[in-house]
């Protein structure tokens, strides 16, 4: 099977960070620089990598806190003058006025900021630091002020899942551009809490009902769910009862490949891929290994960061090798393989379910998404 394009990197910079997120995958919160984290050679050799691929996917700098690594800016700059669109992943406490000015002349495309509540009680307990949510704001303040585009994140939880609305009119409130709903995937610290803050599958189903309605009612936000694979499925339901379902729906049916829809969609005029349309492109749910890889701050490969299986270790071939040759990403991309009712499911082209999820709570990447409600198949 031919590889598809890889789209969006993910490269988790650092594991240091600020703060305490009580649902992190980060298993290792500490406060000193790695000693295993890339060196700043090997980061700008990632770079020059990503520069060489055609089409050059979207990098995304993530951690951690990525601002706590020493050469962050040094890497952001290369990339951006090696012709990588660059995004920033970030909790924004730390960002002041000139942090904000030197993120908008590294040329970052978007920065996206974690806000897990609509006010500073959910969002500081969530985030275990007290004053959390208050220094998050004054830094989007900041990167506004700069010029920056700005996306909001949001880990849907049992802590927020009645603040979706609020979360809508401040991503507004604050000039934001997108706001991205992300399922808790247990997995990391996340696992330690799952049970706690998991919302159900029915649940699951109404917070992916609330997005498609918003969607509707919010032309002027780029609302999207991550980790949240059958929203796609949700959305060709929605459509085909409103009579207006579009090609591929469901894929399945359609056959047309799901790396091809993505494409599309990431493309500018005359189908160049660009930054722009590659920062909020996916027309099929899980994109570990069949759009999207992540990075480790050690350079080991994964197929997303929420899944901890090895696809391939930089120090030993290069991206493009373990993206075209991993047997992980090889079985990621067979959606044949899937076990359980993912397996026989009228949507699995444009779902996939998460793989990430599945692994964390059945202990097998291939076996079927547990907190999916759809009960259908062909």
């Amino acid at each position: 099977m031919t590889a598809p394009p890889l789209r969006i990197v993910f490269w988790e910079s650092t594991t240091n960070c600020n703060l305490r997120c009580v649902h992190c995958r980060c298993i290792d919160v500490i406060d000193e620089r790695p000693s295993r984290e890339l060196s700043t050679a090997r980061a700008l050799d990632l770079v020059d990598q990503l520069a060489a691929l055609s089409p050059r996917p979207l990098l995304v700098l993530s951690g951690g806190e990525p601002l706590l690594r020493h050469d962050i800016h040094t890497v952001a700059a290369h990339a951006t003058a090696a012709g990588l669109a660059v995004a920033l992943a970030t909790n924004a406490t730390l960002v002041h006025r000139d942090t904000a000015a030197r993120i908008a002349k590294d040329g970052i495309r978007r920065v996206s900021v974690s806000l897990d509540g609509a006010d500073a009680e959910t969002h500081d307990a969530f985030r275990s630091v007290p004053g959390s949510f208050t220094a998050a704001l004054a830094g989007i303040a900041a990167l506004r002020a700069a010029g920056v585009p700005l996306q909001i994140n949001t880990t849907v939880s049992r802590h927020n899942i009645d603040q979706l609305d609020r979360m809508l009119v401040l991503s507004r409130e604050l000039g934001a551009m997108a706001l991205h709903l992300f399922l808790l995937v247990p997995v990391g610290c996340g696992m330690e809490i799952a049970e706690d803050e998991q919302i159900s599958a029915g649940e699951y189903e109404r917070v992916l009902l609330w997005l498609y309605k918003a969607r509707e009612g919010a032309p002027d936000l780029q609302l999207r769910a991550t980790c949240a694979p059958h929203f796609h499925r949700v959305e060709h339901q929605m459509k085909e009862e409103a009579g207006t379902a579009h090609e591929g729906a469901p894929a399945a049916a359609s056959g047309r490949p799901a790396h091809a829809a993505i494409a599309a969609e990431a493309a500018g005029p005359g189908g160049t891929p660009h930054g722009a349309g590659a920062m909020h492109a996916s027309t099929r749910g899980c994109l570990a290994g069949t759009g999207v890889c992540f990075v480790s701050h050690t350079g080991k490969v994964y197929g997303c960061g929420y899944l901890p299986v090895e696809a391939g270790d930089l120090a030993e071939q290069s991206l493009t090798d373990i993206w075209e040759a991993s047997p992980l990403f090889a079985e990621l991309r067979a959606f044949d393989k899937l076990h359980g009712k993912c397996h026989g499911c009228d949507y699995v082209s444009v779902c996939g379910g998460c793989r990430a999820r599945a692994y964390g709570m059945t202990g097998d990447y291939l076996g079927e998404e547990p907190l999916c409600a759809y009960k259908g198949s062909r």
